[in-house]
Parts: structure tokens; C-alpha cells; sequence
């Protein structure tokens, strides 16, 4: 590849110094917290007006996508002003005035901020007043604010129209504080056609037809919440519904596709009772419904008594799903009503600690999943969540679990695998430290003082040091207040016939060669310590370096023993010779440690890429789906570095020796019910194998796919996702047609998903030139375009083109996706390469540096491509030396 010229190439590194610098600044900016005090909380909006409740009426047009609207604040003046400022975008306003028409406000906007200001004639009076807005708002064509989907149905396209609000996206609804410490009731009426079902946050409260086709539904008023909870959808919808202890549980979807909500209405049946108990407060609202809804965003949002769900990640149908799917069906459910108590019932005061959110609900729906389905494993099969965020973290971006935050676009950044997968791995961490009971008493407690307010970590570590009879505070603080993976140095040594093990703590750093040094950090560690068969010594709390009594010289001892710490580990000559020997006898979760903290130290430098290709040698073919789903992501990582370069071919030969022999133990056709990991083990290896080009696999695949043309039935639904991929990537012209006809023909969310994004996989050139075009169309759902842009780019091994594509495109994208394609999509999209030419690129590519938020992912995005390269450079010339000479 072409290198970029001298100047361009030192006008790169200055920027991406620059981007680094700011986000170390500002993580450096973390200090130790206080408890919640509204007034100190972070935020933009004055807090001289705060909001008591909202009573909003909204008309909304769903062919023009018009929104007007009227809404009466109660507001309290705590200090006497003539200027109001509150949150809006894209929002005309006709008329705004205070205590019924005593005074006019002149309103201001600014885009930028997203505010708007209303600034009367003379000041207003401390204490209540009532403020009234009429307005006209839009509804958006991307999944922000209150937003449209079209979707396929037996009688054609149909609308409707849901919201997504988080973070900071009530605003292009209606005015109002939106901020998550200004918290209020929200009374909800809105006037729609008479056979259009309307859903809210809370009951109906009453329904009456008005004038021509159109009814006026009112809601009852939420309790005080914050803004971004609020929902709103309507549409051709249908409702099943259950009692779950007084609490009506429904799962609203289209038209004729409610009893594939079954399983996720049991779910939730069964969760609420749990989550009951467990957070010691019951769920306070009369209602729940789980929403799904078949496009707009791709995920799940906990808005208060009405979660809304991608259709796909909620319904159930046994004719298109595996059985399998049930796992992410269960855990999404599990996330999102854990938020019903951590975000909903306890707000983080600020996005700063947004990990209160989703830390707590990510580990709560693992928890459930144990609970309920103990045969999942969930704890062991999601160790690749903990995986990812400590790459992540290891890299001079990263950022504290607790992080500052200055903006509505910054908030979005927040949503990453630091926030969610490390405050996971965090909470699991000082539950077992503090054992189960005493973290759970801790939890009531802060459930109950923070009920219907908001909170800071401060609290929380408060209330479990106070029930948990251990200082946590300053083992929390040192993971949440800094960024940073430990490394634990570990080595034995014999002193006569015993043993004695030395842990000495570090810094574990992903970063270029020449990348100069982070800080050093110092972090108070729970360490697992004991005989790697057996269990752990004395509780260790690793504040330095230790040095502990270790058994018989010569025994295996495994540090992190179940893999519950958050840190990685580097074993010294000797301990680690004693622990491949004892490999085989370990615990699953165990091996599965030592595996992935191998290919850590390979990544980090610290150790050769031979060393972790020679334990792959002490791996069985029979062992758990985990330990080979570890190897799978990594073989994958090395083919995409590898593209483009002459070692390629002997690490996809390499690879694919490794992997088939774990194939053909449990072969195409298996037995048993397809829940189980061994049915993911094989879809996951025969999409591997078919990425690395393994001919048998690839012409099996293209065979059961040819039949299943024929006779759908012909294919278990365990095996559709991963055939399809492969009949995908190697598509001709007619495969291709074929997959698209299947995507177009079918109404199950599912199903579309599965052949469109088989058909964006196709490397034929002519093929993913097609694909593009079809981005740009109104076929695709809005939700999925980038998604497919960049399997284009990965799966279909296009990037160029789909750059390309996207730069002469990026203004009608841009449209159609929102902020979000500019500020978040485009960086990551380019960490597709792995060349200074293209990361100078991207901090070349002024949309994406435009807001804060967009530059800080940029930043990201420019160091995650130096660390390829430099992994690239290092890892692949030293793997294909050692695969030459170790052949058979």
C-alpha cells in the first residue's frame, strides 16, 4: 500500500496526540465524588427552573411526520429569573407563556446547544408557575426522538411510529429538562387514528372519539421520572397479556405476531418476581409491556412500564429461530427490567456514571440467567464481553468507568464496552468479595434511600460498605475512578521442598511500539489464588506486591482461579511450565483464562505469538464451546490482519488444521434439542471455517443451501444463520438473487435480517457494489444500513469500496441514519484498515470531528488502527515462521 507523504503522515500524528491528549485530560479530570446533591450535579441547563410535572398533548401525523403538540409545565422558580432555558431541537414554536397568558416569552433557539430560550418581561416570582408551550416537532425517519418504521406485512407496508429518547433525545419531541436529574410526571395524551393502538409509559386512562377518524387517548401520570424514559408508540398493534402479582406484563407487537411473544411474556412474568425480592422494593407501576418494534434502532430501551425492543430481539418463533435464540432472548429481557430499579426507580445523576445503569442491568441479567437456566452457563459462554472491554481498556483511550461527560454527544460515546463490560465485570468482582448476602443487603439499602431520585457511585459504595462489613470503597474506586487493566506478575520459587509464589502488580498496556509509556496506576486487587485443581488459598487483597506460602514445590498454581477478577496475568517460567501440565485437569473457566490471557500478553507485546500457537497445542478438540469460541475470534482477528498480505494463506491453512479436527467430533447433523452450546459450537465453526476457506465446508454449506431452496425444511434452524453466511460470502449472481428474494419475500424481522446480511457478505465485487446501491434505497430497514455498509466492507472483504461508497454518499446517509452515522459509524467503520493512510483519512474527515463526541471517537478509531498495525507487523511474520516449522 501507498504510504502517505512525510508531512501528511506528522500532521496525523499531531492530531491524533491532540485527540489522545484531550481524552486523557479528561479522564485525568476524574476526582473521588460526593454523594448526590442536585445542585452540584453536572449538567448544562441552569437549575434556577426545575420542572414538577408535564401534562402533553401531541397530535401526531403519521404520513407527514408532523408533530404538533401543547404541553402545561408546573415548574418551580428557585430563583428569580426572566430567562427560562430549557431543551429543544428541531422544534417551531407558536406560542409560550407562564401562569395562563400573565406573560409572552420571546423564544430564542440554538441549535448547537439543542436549547431554547424563553425570556419574558419581567422576572419571575419565586415558587410554582405554570408554563405552556405550543409547539410543532417532527417525527424523524432514523431511530432517534419519536421516529417512523415502515415494515413488510401479508397486505403490504404499514407505519408506525415509536420513540427512543436515551440519552438526551426527549428534546425533539417536546421542550423540557432534559437532563437525568430533573426529574418530573409526565401525563401523556395523544390524538391518532381510532384503529391505531397507542402505548405509554403508563395504563389508559381514558379513550374517546373525536372529531373524523380520530380518538383522544390519555394516560395516567407517570411517577417522577427522568425524561428519557418516557415512550410513546402507536401503530396497527396487538397486546397479549399476563398478571404477574398485581402487575400487568405485556408484549405489544404487529399485527398477528403476538404469540410469538410468549416466551418473552413467561420471561417476564417470572423476572419480575425475582427482581422483586431481590431489590427488596417491588416494582412500582401498575404496568409493563415489552414492545417490539421491527426497525428504527437495533437494541432494547428501558423506558419506564414500556420497554421497546428491535422485533428481533424480543419475539420467538420456533419455525425461524433456533432454540438457541431463547439465550439473548432471556438476557436482553433481564437487562432491560433490571433498569426498571438501576436507571428507572435510581437514576445516575449524570452520564458521568452511566455504569450505574448499565454495568448493574448487564450483570443482573447474567445473574438471572444462572438463576433461571443454570445449564446456559452464562457466566462462562459471555466471557468474551469481559474480553472485549479489557482490549479496549488496555489501550491509551480508554477512559474510567466513571468518566467525565460535557455533552448530549459525548453521553452517547458513554455506551461503550468500558461502561457496560467492565461495570459488569466490576460489580461480579466485589459481589464475590463481599460475599452475595451481604452485596445484596447493600443493594436494598440503596434501592430504598435513592427511590424516585437519582444517585452517584458514592452512594452505592455507601450503602454496601455499610451493610457489607468490608472497606470496598477504595477497592471500587481504584477500577471505577481510573482507567486501566492490572496485570498481576506472577512466579514461583522452592525453598527446600516448599513453594512460595510472588504476585507483583503492573500495568497491562495494548499500545504501538512506539507509543511512549502510560502512567503507571496502582489498584487494590482481589486476588483468587490456589492449586489449579483445587481452591483458593487465604483471600488476598493485592495492593503492591505480595508474597505468599504456595503449596509443594513443583505444584500448579493457578492466580484469578474461576476467572472472576478483573486483571490479566503473566505467569513466570516456572509456574507456567507446572500449569500446562496440569491443563488438561483444570476447571473449564480455568483453561478458558489461561487461553485468553496468552493471547492478551501476545497483543500487549509482552509475549511471542509461538507461545500462545503452542498451548493451542495442549487444547482438546472435545473441549467447551468457550475455550474454542476464544480460539475462533482470534484465528478471525489474524485473517483480517492478514488480508492484502503473503501470510495470509499459512495462517488460514494453520487455522483451519486447528478447527476442523473440532468439527468433525460433532459433525453437520447432531442430536438433542439444539439448546445446547455444542449446536453454537458448530454454527460458530462452520461460519469460521467457511471465512477461512475451507473447501469441504464451504461446498456442504452451498449444497444444504440449494436444498433448503427447495424444502425449507430440509434445514434445522440451528444451522440456517451460519449456511446462509457461507452460501453468502461465496454468492454468484443467482445465490445472491436468491438471498434477496428470501429477505424480501419474508415478514419475520429474523429472517430479513439473516438473507440481507448474507447477501452484503458476497466478496464478489459487482455483488457488494449492489448491496451499497441498496443502502441508499427504502427497501432495507433504516436500522440495518450500516450494519450491511460495513459487512460489505469485513465480511464481503471490501473496505475500499465501501469507503468509497460512503464518502460519495455521506451527505444522504446522513439523512437517513442521523448523528449518529457521522459521529459514531464513520470512525468505527474505518478500523476496517489497518494503514496510516487511512487513519490520516478519518482524522482528515471533518463531519466526524464536529462535535465532541465525534471527535473523541475518532480518537479511538485512530488508535485501534495504529494497534493493528503495529499487531499486523509484529504478530504475522513471527506466526508464519513458526507454522512453517512446525508443520507435520
Amino acid at each position: 500500500m501507498n504510504k502517505p507523504a512525510t508531512h501528511v503522515r506528522t500532521a496525523l500524528l499531531r492530531r491524533l496526540a491532540a485527540a489522545i491528549g484531550l481524552l486523557l485530560a479528561t479522564a485525568a479530570g476524574a476526582q473521588a465524588e460526593q454523594t448526590f446533591s442536585f445542585d452540584s450535579t453536572p449538567g448544562k441547563l441552569p437549575k434556577t427552573v426545575v420542572p414538577l410535572s408535564y401534562a402533553i398533548e401531541l397530535t401526531p401525523d403519521i404520513t407527514s411526520l408532523a408533530l404538533p403538540g401543547v404541553e402545561t409545565v408546573d415548574i418551580e422558580v428557585r430563583q428569580s429569573t426572566a430567562q427560562l432555558t430549557l431543551n429543544a431541537i428541531n422544534t417551531t414554536f407558536a406560542e409560550a407563556a407562564i401562569d395562563d397568558g400573565a406573560q409572552r416569552a420571546e423564544v430564542t433557539t440554538d441549535a448547537t446547544a439543542q436549547t431554547a430560550t424563553l425570556t419574558f418581561a419581567r422576572p419571575l416570582a419565586v415558587g410554582r408557575h405554570k408554563l405552556r408551550i405550543a409547539f410543532t416537532a417532527q417525527i424523524n425517519k432514523f431511530g432517534t426522538g419519536l421516529f417512523a418504521v415502515d415494515y413488510p406485512t401479508p397486505t403490504g407496508i404499514k407505519r408506525l411510529i415509536s420513540s427512543k429518547l436515551e440519552p438526551a433525545d426527549a428534546r425533539r419531541i417536546f421542550p423540557c429538562w432534559d437532563e437525568p436529574s430533573f426529574k418530573a410526571s409526565f401525563a401523556l395524551t395523544v390524538v391518532i387514528p381510532r384503529n391505531l393502538l397507542a402505548v405509554g409509559n403508563m395504563p389508559i386512562a381514558s379513550e374517546a372519539p373525536v372529531a373524523g377518524d380520530l380518538k383522544k387517548v390519555t394516560f395516567a401520570p407517570t411517577p417522577k421520572m427522568s425524561s428519557y424514559l418516557f415512550v410513546l408508540t402507536v401503530g396497527e398493534l396487538e397486546r397479549v397479556t399476563a398478571d404477574a402479582g398485581g402487575v400487568t406484563i405485556g408484549v405489544v407487537t404487529t399485527e398477528g405476531k403476538s404469540g410469538q411473544g410468549r416466551f418473552a411474556l413467561d420471561s417476564a412474568v417470572k423476572l419480575l418476581g425475582y427482581y422483586n425480592d431481590y431489590f427488596g422494593v417491588k416494582y412500582p407501576l401498575p404496568k409493563l409491556d415489552l414492545i417490539a418494534v421491527p426497525g428504527g434502532f437495533g437494541g432494547a430501551m428501558e423506558n419506564w412500564g414500556g420497554i421497546t425492543f428491535f422485533e428481533s430481539r424480543l419475539l420467538f418463533d420456533p419455525a425461524t429461530n433456533a432454540e438457541t435464540a431463547k439465550r439473548g432472548i432471556f438476557a436482553i429481557i433481564a437487562h432491560e427490567m433490571a433498569h426498571m430499579w438501576f436507571g428507572d426507580l435510581v437514576t445516575m445523576a449524570w452520564w458521568d456514571n452511566l455504569w450505574l445503569n448499565e454495568g448493574f442491568a448487564s450483570w443482573m441479567a447474567t445473574k438471572a440467567s444462572e438463576q433461571f437456566y443454570p445449564q446456559w452457563r452464562s457466566w462462562l459462554n459471555g466471557n468474551s464481553a469481559k474480553q472485549f472491554a479489557m482490549a479496549l481498556d488496555a489501550r491509551r483511550t480508554s477512559h474510567p468507568v466513571q468518566q467525565p461527560i460535557a455533552d448530549h454527544s459525548e453521553a452517547v460515546t458513554a455506551f461503550d464496552a468500558i461502561t457496560y463490560n467492565k461495570g459488569q465485570a466490576l460489580i461480579r468482582m466485589l459481589e464475590t468479595y463481599l460475599g452475595e448476602q451481604a452485596f445484596r443487603d447493600g443493594i436494598r439499602k440503596y434501592m430504598a434511600a435513592h427511590a424516585y431520585s437519582n444517585s452517584t457511585t458514592a452512594d452505592l459504595w455507601q450503602a454496601l460498605e455499610t451493610s457489607g462489613g468490608k472497606p470496598i470503597t477504595g477497592i471500587a474506586a481504584s477500577f471505577t475512578e481510573q482507567d486501566g487493566v492490572p496485570l498481576v506478575v506472577a512466579e514461583t520459587a522452592c525453598d527446600g521442598a516448599a513453594q512460595r509464589l510472588t504476585l507483583r502488580q503492573d500495568r497491562f498496556v495494548i499500545a504501538p511500539a512506539n507509543d511512549p509509556p502510560l502512567p503507571a496506576h496502582s489498584w487494590q486487587i482481589p486476588v483468587a489464588v490456589g492449586p489449579a485443581q483445587g481452591k483458593p488459598f487465604d483471600e488476598i487483597l493485592l495492593k503492591d506486591n505480595a508474597d505468599i506460602p504456595a503449596g509443594a514445590c513443583g505444584d500448579a498454581i493457578k492466580v484469578n482461579l474461576g476467572d472472576v477478577g478483573y486483571f490479566r496475568v503473566e505467569y513466570g517460567p516456572k509456574n507456567r511450565a507446572a500449569l500446562l501440565n496440569a491443563f488438561p485437569h483444570m476447571q473449564v473457566v480455568d483453561r478458558l483464562n489461561i487461553v485468553t490471557d496468552s493471547w492478551a500478553l501476545v497483543q500487549a507485546g509482552r509475549t511471542e505469538a509461538p507461545s500462545y500457537l503452542a498451548l493451542l497445542d495442549a487444547l482438546d478438540a472435545g473441549d467447551h464451546r468457550a475455550v474454542w469460541d476464544q480460539v475462533i475470534s482470534t484465528f478471525a482477528a489474524l485473517n483480517r490482519l492478514s488480508r492484502d498480505r503473503s501470510e495470509r494463506p499459512v495462517i488460514q491453512a494453520y487455522a483451519r488444521a486447528r478447527l476442523r479436527p473440532v468439527f468433525d467430533r460433532i459433525g453437520w447433523d447432531g442430536g438433542g434439542s439444539g439448546d445446547g452450546d455444542t449446536a453454537l459450537l458448530r454454527a460458530s465453526l462452520i461460519s469460521a471455517l467457511g471465512d477461512l476457506g475451507d473447501a469441504a465446508i464451504v461446498a456442504e454449506a452451498k449444497r444444504r443451501f440449494a436444498a433448503f431452496r427447495d424444502d425449507p425444511n430440509s434445514l434445522p434452524t440451528t444451522l440456517r444463520d451460519a449456511v446462509t453466511h457461507v452460501a453468502g460470502i461465496t454468492a454468484d449472481r443467482a445465490t445472491y438473487d436468491r438471498l434477496l428474494a428470501l429477505a424480501r419475500n419474508s415478514t419475520a424481522t429474523n429472517e430479513r435480517l439473516r438473507y440481507y446480511f448474507a447477501a452484503a457478505s458476497a466478496r464478489d465485487t459487482e455483488l457488494a457494489r449492489a448491496t451499497l446501491a441498496l443502502t441508499l434505497t427504502n427497501e432495507l430497514p433504516d436500522t440495518i444500513v450500516t450494519g450491511m455498509i460495513n459487512a460489505v466492507a469485513s465480511a464481503g472483504e471490501q473496505p475500499q469500496l465501501a469507503w468509497d461508497f460512503v464518502q460519495a454518499n455521506f451527505d444522504t446517509l446522513l439523512v437517513k441514519q442521523g448523528p449518529s452515522f457521522r459521529d459514531q459509524f464513520v470512525p468505527n467503520f474505518m478500523t476496517n484498515f489497518t494503514d496510516q493512510a487511512h487513519a490520516a483519512e478519518l482524522a482528515a474527515f471533518a463531519p466526524s470531528q464536529s462535535t465532541s463526541g465525534g471527535r473523541v471517537m475518532v480518537a479511538r478509531s485512530l488508535q485501534a488502527i495504529a494497534i493493528s498495525a503495529d499487531l499486523a507487523a509484529r504478530v504475522l511474520p513471527a506466526a508464519d515462521a513458526w507454522i512453517r516449522a512446525h508443520k507435520p
